[in-house]
Formats: C-alpha cells, structure tokens, sequence
C-alpha cells in the first residue's frame, strides 16, 4: 500500500508567518514614506478662504519647517523658520516625534528583515520570533510616535479656526491626513508582529511522518521516518 506524507507542523507555521512577515514589511515601508512626506512637506496648516477671508490670490502654508506663500499664478516662495527658541512647543514637539518615529521605523524595518523566516540573516529559529517581536513593538511605538505630533497639530488648527479671536483662519493640510494613515499603518504592522511573533513550543526542526494507509491508529507511530 502507498504511504502519505505529513509535513512536519513547523514548516506550515513559518509558511504562514513569512507571509504575514512580508506584509508587515510592506506596510512599514508605506508608513515610513507618509512619515518623510509629513516632515518634508510644508502642508500642516492651509489658509481658510472662510467667512470674511475671501481673498484667494495667494495661500499660506505651513509646515514642520517653513512656511510657503503659494501665489495664484503659481509661484511659490518658502521662508524657513528662524529661530528654534521661538517656535511654538507643539511645533517643536512634532518635529521630534515625527523624525524619532522614521528613525524608529527604519530601524524596526531593518530588524525585522534580519529575524524574518524569509532571509538566512539568522539561522537560530528559536530567536527570530524574539527578534520578529522587537521589530513589532518598534512599529506600534513608531506609529504612536506619528499619531501624536498629527493629531496634536490637528487640535490647534481646529481650535483656532473656532477662536473669534483668530483672524487668519487655517484648515488640516494634507499631510496631517498622511500622518493619520502612516500611523495607522504602523500600529497595523506592529500589532500583526506582536500577534505572530510568539514563540514556538517545542523544537523548530521537525521530521516528516509517513503512515501507511492499510495500517491501524495503534501501529501508525511504527511508520516514522
């Protein structure tokens, strides 16, 4: 009679959690390019042609680092802040998050690259879940990290644009939504990590087992190889 093989239950399970491993990548990949666009780009806050601020000829913007007037023909001239000791704390607060966050998740990237079962970096099985999981609490903070700065920005736009008091009135940029969906991202790749990254029980290498078909349940443990 023919015999049927079994593959051993560690193989299947590092199947399953390189590719959960390779979409982690990919979002972190994607949540590090909102993270640099959101610190390049000067689209925090965009004027508000509201109410009584009806002329449309040029528009502010502002961002982690300088500040833009878009004229209505085009051009645009950026004037970088001066000073950092004059900046508003939650400006300066956002510039550090955002770039410890693309810090982090370079990093968390890197990591997660040399302990994934996809590469040979490291050939002990019984630490690339470890390593998986570091990289996994490297993503959640870094996404955090990100969410932070852009939802704080985010409370003062809208804040002021409420204010009677304000005159010039500004609206979220584009990059604040990039912000909240970068860090999405990355709480999304962290916590897929954590969830997949456990340890696995018993030994990594297991043997293939081969029962014969005419055999019974009592003999099958005869038939291993």
């Amino acid at each position: 009679m023919g015999t049927v093989l079994y593959p051993p239950p560690s193989l299947s399970s590092r199947m399953g959690s390189a590719g959960v491993q390779i979409v982690c990548v990919a979002l972190g990949v994607l949540g590090l390019i909102g993270g640099i666009v959101c610190c390049a780009i000067p689209r925090w806050k965009v004027s508000s042609f509201t109410g009584q601020n009806i002329v449309t000829a040029q528009e502010t913007e502002e961002g982690l680092w300088m500040t833009c007037v878009v004229q209505s023909t085009g051009q645009q001239q950026c004037k970088s802040y001066e000073s950092l000791l004059v900046l508003p704390s939650n400006l300066q607060a956002a510039r550090a998050m955002t770039i410890i966050s693309c810090m982090v998740t370079s990093l968390a990237i890197l990591i997660l690259f040399a302990g994934a079962d996809f590469t040979t970096c490291v050939e002990n099985e019984d630490i690339k879940p470890k390593i998986s999981l570091v990289a996994g609490i490297a993503l959640l903070v870094s996404g955090l990290l990100l969410i932070i700065p852009v939802s704080w920005s985010a409370h003062n736009v809208i804040s002021n644009f409420y204010n009677p008091l304000v005159a010039q009135k500004m609206e979220l940029g584009t990059c604040i939504f990039i912000g909240w969906a970068a860090g999405v991202l990355l709480i999304l790749a962290g916590g897929l990590l954590m969830c997949f990254s456990r340890a696995k029980s018993g030994s990594s290498g297991g043997t293939a087992k081969y029962y014969s078909n005419s055999a019974s349940a009592p003999a099958a443990n005869k038939n291993y190889v």
